[in-house]
């Protein structure tokens, strides 16, 4: 099947670690890469990633912080896997388990741009599995070895110029480290940091 080939050519442009690292490196290395949701034969959803967060376990702000539980048992999981959970009992976020097993680690997708549609559209995370048809469901998949929700890598070149470093969003603890980040030139970031204008239309 063409979509196995694909899959299958995805594993291999991926490094062969590419997720068996701290989530604070893989959540940079993220930004420009493409999320895709195959809905059926002919209706898909594909978007480039312009925005994420590291957790880890080793800070307060992470779900595995303290310990594992029922609920947050996927993010001690392999790498390479989705851990999905519901924000405030409203909306679901979508992360990527990172590091290594036994051990709470995870990048937030928290914004996509999602070409010919609003800029806005996926503009956070509750925005990103609202439009991508993210749930519970998706929960533990393997991030390069499922047929519904995939992530293709970069076919661009970014540099350290083009993506803005700075503290994470809606979180009360750990409010000061420095593990978010975006795509500069993105109107598709759900907050910028202070200064940084948003880009004019093109």
């Amino acid at each position: 099947m063409l979509l196995d080939r694909y899959l299958k050519i995805e594993e291999e442009l991926f490094p062969k670690n590419f997720f068996y690292r701290h989530s604070k490196l893989v959540a940079p290395d993220l930004i420009g890469c493409h999320l895709i949701k195959k809905n059926n034969e002919i209706d898909q959803v594909k978007g480039v990633i312009v925005e994420t967060e590291a957790y880890s376990q080793e800070e307060e702000a992470c779900h595995g912080y303290r310990k594992m539980t029922e609920s947050n048992k996927s993010l001690f999981g392999k790498p390479g896997t989705f851990y999905i959970y519901k924000s405030y009992g409203i909306h679901h976020c979508l992360n990527i388990v990172t590091d290594k097993e036994n051990f709470a680690s995870g990048v937030l997708i928290r914004s996509v741009f999602i070409s010919n549609k609003n800029e806005r559209l996926a503009s956070g995370p509750g925005l990103v599995t609202k439009t991508f048809s993210v749930d519970i469901s998706f929960n533990s998949l393997e991030v390069l070895n499922n047929k519904s929700l995939w992530i293709y890598p970069r076919d661009f070149t970014l540099e350290e110029k083009d993506l803005i470093q700075t503290t994470r969003i809606g979180i009360s603890k750990a409010k000061n480290i420095k593990w978010r980040w975006y795509l500069k030139n993105s109107r598709s970031v759900s907050k910028r940091l202070k200064g940084d204008r948003t880009p004019k239309f093109q």
